[in-house]
């Protein structure tokens, strides 16, 4: 590796530290968390990740309901399947 591609390769990662993840706007504070820091907060409060395939029309009712309610997407699911298995 020549030194011009190292002092390339420097720069794109310091402006990659740069970037504000998720286009925040002037004035407003971007909370940014790293996944490892949001994987410890999800097992503290007993969350497990838990994949599935679905419906693409299934998937956008939920989010419907979801964005009717203004409650985030996990907590939608997770109450559909607690009333679902109640039953």
């Amino acid at each position: 590796m020549r030194k011009t591609d190292l002092a390339k390769y420097d720069a794109k990662k310091l402006m990659g530290k740069m970037a504000v993840p998720g286009g925040a706007e002037f004035g407003k504070a971007a909370v940014v968390v790293d996944r490892r820091e949001q994987r410890r907060r999800d097992q503290a409060l007993g969350l497990v990740p838990f994949a599935v395939k679905l419906n693409s029309d299934l998937v956008a009712q939920i989010k419907a309901l979801a964005t009717e309610q203004g409650t985030d997407l996990n907590e939608v699911v997770a109450a559909l399947l607690q009333k679902g298995l109640a039953s």
